[in-house]
């Protein structure tokens, strides 16, 4: 594959302006690309994968065909954003598979980390090239691609959002992003009109909470997480914080310490925060948070979310502790 460089004279996109520039110049580079032919997407629900279909929406219409499988581990309310925002907001041609079951069985008493990953990897393609095989007349397969996917990758980008196709499907890429960074994305899914919280949604490992429902996941322990997690962003939210953390979430192990409720005895998981600094993900900071913050996000979590008895504060920078716990 030919090594995809960025030209040394390209503006960084920072402006409504240049992203209206850049927006512009990709919709016509797209319609010559693709033509009259229909193009394939697996829209997460992430930056990239958003800003592309928005792009691709306003470039060729229903032409477009975007996927979204919900695996089951996303956080609470993304599916259904993604299906208000392309769906109901801008008419997208979108398919959606709820797929949680098939998902979460094939994850029953998993709980080595390195097999949840393959198994939701894995299962994710499958479920993709199901829904790919049912549909006719399908040339190009669009991804984000971002341009420090290409740097990671010394030039070919070995993780593509959807890899492992079948031979049969030899569909051509359109990456209308691939020479952009991630804050660059950003300034253009602003400009596309597409919602701040979309755009400025934090990273989000591929499987999902599968790696923050620690061990093997149950659905009451996952369901909790959600719940728990939900709780942080909105607090997060309400006191700023979310503008100046890169990354913060929960995880919830598989253990459990012995809590009172209602007078009475009884057995919850904890609830670990994490909420780290960082550039580039190779090294991470812990962000300080406001004790009143933590007391409030405490008691929200220990009284609203079922099943979880105790908050605690991950203090650990990277190294010597990775982001994720998994």
């Amino acid at each position: 594959m030919e090594i995809c460089k960025r030209p040394d004279d390209m503006v960084r996109i920072t402006t409504k302006e240049l992203a209206d520039a850049f927006i512009e110049e990709q919709i016509s580079e797209i319609r010559a690309q693709v033509g009259d032919k229909k193009v394939l997407l697996a829209l997460s629900g992430g930056v990239d994968s958003s800003v592309v279909a928005a792009l691709l929406i306003k470039a060729i219409g229903k032409q477009l065909i975007c996927v979204h499988v919900n695996h089951g581990l996303m956080r609470k309310g993304e599916s259904e954003q993604v299906i208000e925002v392309f769906k109901n907001g801008l008419d997208a041609n979108l398919i959606y598979i709820d797929a949680t079951d098939r998902f979460l069985d094939l994850l029953k008493d998993v709980a080595e980390p390195e097999r949840k990953r393959k198994i939701i990897g894995g299962e994710f393609i499958e479920v993709f090239n199901e829904e790919a095989k049912k549909l006719e007349g399908v040339d190009f397969l669009a991804q984000g691609t971002i341009y420090p996917d290409i740097l990671e990758s010394d030039g070919v980008k070995a993780h593509h959002n959807v890899g492992g196709l079948p031979e049969d499907m030899k569909l051509e890429l359109v990456e209308p992003v691939k020479l952009l960074y991630k804050d660059e994305v950003r300034v253009v899914g602003k400009a596309l009109g597409l919602p701040e919280n979309m755009v400025d949604r934090q990273p989000f490992p591929g499987p999902g909470l599968g790696v923050r429902c620690l061990g093997a996941i149950t659905r009451d322990r996952l369901h909790a997480l959600r719940e728990a997690d939900a709780i942080l962003r909105e607090e997060f939210e309400i006191c700023g914080l979310s503008k100046t953390v890169w990354q913060y979430f929960i995880a919830v192990p598989d253990m459990k310490s012995v809590g009172v409720k209602n007078d009475k005895r009884y057995e919850g998981w904890p609830a670990i925060i994490r909420a780290v600094n960082t550039t580039d993900a190779m090294t991470a900071t812990i962000e300080e948070i406001p004790y009143a913050v933590l007391h409030k996000i405490t008691n929200r979590i220990t009284n609203e979310v079922e099943g979880i008895n105790r908050v605690l504060l991950d203090l650990t920078p990277k190294p010597i502790g990775t982001i994720e716990w998994e």
